[in-house]
């Protein structure tokens, strides 16, 4: 590595620690219940992991960015981190590393919010943030040829085999889940069944 390669190998490298931490953060959203929590874990720690993992990367994100815009090997304008389609190079898949990274702020933002935004308009733009991950993913594999063959295309499988099973958990636990209505109608009847059983007996008796 040299002076004049230093940027290109910074901007790789940051990209790849930023999207296995997008893969953390989406898996961890996606595996945390209704409550906020994971086996083993209070509601609080789960909830700093998430943020924190999300700053983290949103840190290596803007670090990749800014890496790929000093690297003289090509030109890349500044405001193709966060404008989508302005880079001459690359213009598609750059413009989808800033639709991500753009998704990933408005996340941060909106949670670090939380309390002043309306309940619907925050899970809106939370569950949105969640397309930030295939289209950085996307991102990553059309304009990095690193990721397109070798073992660094067996890490960016991994990362989506993980998303995709922790999806797949997901689904089968929501599956299982009875429906509140139905939950409700199941402990009143357990309830009016348990009720009727004293009767019953008092009526054998006389």
């Amino acid at each position: 590595m040299t002076a004049s390669t230093a940027f290109w190998y910074a901007s790789r490298a940051t990209g790849i620690v930023a999207l296995l931490l997008l893969t953390a953060v989406l898996v961890l959203g996606i595996l945390v219940n209704r409550q906020g929590r994971l086996p083993g874990l209070p509601r609080f720690a789960v909830t700093s992991l998430h943020r924190n993992l999300s700053l983290l990367s949103v840190a290596f994100i803007a670090v990749h960015v800014l890496t790929a815009v000093l690297d003289t090997y090509v030109s890349i304008p500044a405001t193709a981190g966060v404008v989508p389609f302005v880079s001459g190079y690359e213009r598609f898949w750059l413009g989808l590393g800033a639709i991500s990274f753009d998704l990933m702020l408005a996340m941060i933002v909106t949670s670090l919010l939380r309390g002043r935004l309306n309940r619907v308009l925050w899970r809106a733009i939370h569950l949105l943030a969640y397309l930030s991950w295939p289209v950085a993913f996307a991102h990553s594999i059309g304009s990095s040829s690193d990721l397109q063959h070798g073992w660094l295309l067996y890490l960016a499988v991994g990362c989506a085999l993980l998303v995709v099973t922790a999806a797949a958990w997901r689904l089968a636990q929501a599956a299982r889940q009875v429906p509140r209505a139905a939950r409700v109608a199941a402990v009143f009847a357990r309830h009016t069944a348990a009720g009727d059983r004293p009767a019953r007996r008092t009526r054998e008796t006389v």
